[in-house]
């Protein structure tokens, strides 16, 4: 049926499955195409990009769907395709040499390398006659002068060398609540008090950052701080980034007011989301975080679960129309006469509640659903009850969702499972659990779990990355220890089930002896096993995801005061130390290792509950927001650390803990919350 098929044919990624048509001679990325370079002495054209990315699907059909583009492609380079989501290792050389080059990035990426994978050329997105031009000129060069594009190289080179370089700081470790201060003021500066998020368009709704305010917020007792908090992410759930229908965020905002989203979503937001509006409710009690966290998981359930129980990695941005166009958005977004007609008379009540007006209108008499008000507050204005409200809006949504599902083409699913990004959805199950005790996302939780443990733990104690066809393969990165270690921290805290510390404690060993570096006490994106690529980098800052080695520095942290464990006591110390004084600096980019500092300039508490009763009161513990604490039960008698000695046959009994130091045990909920300060 196919005219063309490539080397890519015998991959499992999605994204490079999508590619193995092109006339394009395409190559995956591993040892055999990189000698093949080496052999033939011609250069590597590396493209990257991910199944989800719209102007990675314009500049395939523009230029990679191209025969002639392709024959001059074929004949003068080794043509390789990488899923940024699979190979992160790869993209994360690669982008920061076209950053370099260019001074910005983003994706598709492109790049030409020696045929050793030095960088040499490298930019974004093209359109066709420029993409040709500038392979043009950098084949001519290779063939003409060869020797211009090895010395440009070298200086490259040289120039990734100092990229994401650590520093140790030869200081002793000193943490106090003015950096945090003096960051927070900056941070300050920037932000956007009336829509929340940032002032600035496009806006991410980049969890980690209100994660750490809102912990900082109530620590404090900041109410200023705490009201930007809740504008941010009332205004998120409210906006057009929150499919109102199907449930779940897309990627992020393209406007100020959080309206019009670039439309794929991402299992990583998610699940991150998930988490935060937990703690939020907990912290708040605002029934719209509640309802947040119960939207967002029945989509991940029913359109990005596995029956194994393991989550896909994204939905793409765009989807066919009826007249048979690809479109981003083409999914999500109504028309009036849709809506009148699906709806009848309920049809101006919805649109008052859901802005089809000119404040919800996007383009083409297209429109984004998006609230403005809470429903208390709307019911009030409508003159309806609130339960009758709650009732409408659960059959509009049930209407309008089974019209997309059945009617409209569906966006495109990338079915490949990221070790690291499930993990992140097991602590969003997970933490969703501690907080509504919903037998369902505790469930899920340890299936997911179970499915890691089972499918992408290998024998030698070290994970795979990705998971698709039956398939775990690609060494994992150290974002991917990283959250699974946390999830499994977390779900020890609120099963009380061993396995899962003790496995958290075994990964973070092995990424001691195979990602650690002695000098700086930072650990390396990639295993010292892995090899091919020309630099080998350290990522410690705070994204869309926070960096893993503010994630593992987090977990070491904890994982001290479980194991009483000398090393990780140091090595969280000192990786702190290490990026403190680009805190004030950047405070965006590392309020995930704020979060972790505020473990040092406040109490942090270790609230262990041994006994018959552990569960119970653990339980009961969970329903009050107590972000410095680390909690740990149970209901017999224990030879680890944290609970030798500690047990009293038929007592359950409570320890609140600080700085090594107990208070006397305690028998009730009540009590030991006396004990614990902000």
């Amino acid at each position: 049926m196919h005219p063309y098929t490539n080397a890519l044919i015998d991959e499992t990624s999605p994204y490079l499955l999508q590619h193995a048509h092109n006339p394009v001679n395409w190559k995956p990325w591993n040892e055999e195409t990189l000698a093949e370079a080496k052999k033939e002495n011609k250069l590597l054209l590396i493209s990257i990009g991910y199944s989800s990315c719209h102007w990675c699907h314009v500049m395939e059909h523009e230029s990679f769907e191209d025969t002639l583009v392709a024959k001059f492609m074929n004949e003068n380079f080794i043509n390789i395709k990488v899923d940024r989501e699979e190979r992160p290792d790869v993209d994360n050389v690669y982008m920061n040499a076209v950053q370099l080059i260019t001074g910005r990035g983003g994706w598709p990426l492109n790049a030409i390398a020696l045929p050793d994978g030095r960088p040499v050329w490298g930019g974004t997105y093209f359109p066709k006659d420029d993409w040709v031009n500038a392979l043009s000129q950098v084949s001519t060069i290779y063939n003409d002068d060869p020797n211009k594009l090895t010395e440009y190289a070298e200086k490259l080179a040289s120039g990734l060398e100092t990229l994401d370089v650590v520093t140790p700081n030869p200081n002793k470790p000193k943490f106090e609540q003015e950096t945090l201060t003096k960051a927070i003021e900056s941070w300050a500066r920037t932000w956007d008090t009336r829509q929340g998020g940032l002032n600035r368009a496009p806006k991410f709704m980049m969890p980690s950052n209100y994660h750490f305010l809102l912990r900082y917020a109530q620590q404090t007792q900041d109410e200023e701080l705490m009201e930007y908090v809740n504008t941010t992410l009332e205004q998120i759930a409210f906006g057009g980034v929150n499919d109102h229908i199907g449930g779940g965020f897309a990627r992020y905002s393209t406007d100020m007011k959080w309206h019009v989203p670039h439309f794929e979503k991402m299992l990583y937001d998610n699940a991150q989301l998930v988490s935060l509006y937990s703690d939020a409710y907990l912290a708040t009690k605002n029934e719209l975080y509640k309802e947040t966290v119960y939207e967002t998981l029945d989509y991940v359930a029913r359109e990005m679960t596995t029956e194994a129980g393991s989550f896909y990695s994204a939905l793409d941005a765009d989807s066919l129309t009826e007249e048979g166009e690809l479109e981003e958005g083409a999914y999500y977004v109504w028309t009036k006469p849709e809506l009148q007609e699906l709806l009848g008379e309920d049809f101006l009540l919805f649109s008052e509640y859901y802005n089809v007006n000119d404040f919800g209108k996007w383009e083409n008499e297209n429109y984004v659903l998006i609230r403005q008000d809470n429903d208390i507050s709307f019911v009030e204005e409508h003159n309806i009850s609130l339960q009758e409200f709650k009732e409408k809006k659960k059959q509009w949504r049930g209407e309008l969702l089974r019209f997309r599902e059945s009617k409209k083409s569906k966006p495109r699913l990338d079915n490949k499972v990221l070790t690291g990004w499930n993990g992140l959805m097991i602590k969003g199950y997970a933490d969703a659990y501690r907080v509504f005790q919903e037998p369902k996302f505790l469930k899920a939780a340890l299936k997911n779990a179970d499915f890691i443990k089972n499918n992408m733990l290998r024998s030698d104690g070290g994970l795979n990355r990705t998971f698709a066809a039956e398939k775990s393969k690609t060494n994992a990165y150290l974002e991917d220890y990283a959250a699974v270690i946390d999830a499994f921290i977390t779900l020890f805290e609120i099963t009380a089930d061993t396995q899962w510390l003790e496995t958290a404690k075994r990964l973070t060993d092995y990424t001691f002896e195979h990602f650690h570096n002695p000098e700086n006490n930072m650990f390396y994106f990639t295993s010292n096993e892995d090899t091919g690529l020309v630099s080998r980098n350290t990522e410690y800052y705070d994204n869309v995801i926070p960096a893993s080695n503010s994630m593992m520095a987090k977990n070491i942290f904890t994982l001290s005061h479980y194991y009483l464990n000398r090393n990780y006591t140091n090595t969280a110390a000192a990786m702190l130390n290490n990026i403190q004084s680009d805190i004030e600096r950047s405070p965006t980019s590392f309020s995930n290792w704020m979060d972790l500092m505020l473990n040092y300039t406040n109490p942090y508490y270790e609230l262990v509950v041994v006994g018959p009763d552990a569960i119970k009161i653990l339980n009961e513990l969970n329903k009050n927001y107590l972000p410095n604490k680390l909690i740990a039960a149970s209901t017999s008698a224990s030879k680890q650390e944290i609970f030798e000695g500690r047990f009293l046959e038929g007592e359950t009994l409570i320890y609140v803990c600080v700085n090594n130091a107990c208070k006397l045990p305690v028998r009730t909920v009540g009590e030991a919350l006396a004990l614990i300060e902000n």
